[in-house]
């Protein structure tokens, strides 16, 4: 299944929905929407994994590749609605602990 990302701006925050399979050719997209997000001056973005139906070893690799900068809060990101294969991924190398993921947007909001 090919992959679709949508961005829009709500608030203070931007929101990237991803869906589909987040694999090696799809992972620079997401990396891309990262990048245009700070270069419009954003630093707040939930990923809304809602339709997130899989996710590969590059695809983890944008998040880990961002985590520098959300760790010394120039970029604050929380993921949200992933269902327990996807969620599993992140568990299983620990990014649970380094990034917020919740179930709801609203919930991922104050986090960061």
């Amino acid at each position: 299944m090919q992959m679709e990302l949508k961005t829009q701006k709500e608030g203070d925050f931007y929101i990237i929905k991803i869906k589909g399979e987040l694999e090696a050719s799809s992972s620079v997209q997401l990396d891309d929407a990262i990048q245009d997000v700070i270069d419009q001056g954003g630093s707040k973005i939930l990923f809304d994994c809602l339709e997130l139906s899989y996710i590969s070893s590059p695809g983890i690799g944008v998040f880990t590749s961002r985590i520098e900068d959300h760790e010394e809060g120039t970029l604050s990101m929380a993921l949200f609605g992933m269902n327990d294969k996807v969620f599993n991924v992140f568990k299983i190398l620990g990014l649970d602990k380094l990034l917020p993921i919740v179930t709801t947007k609203d919930e991922a909001k104050p986090l960061i």
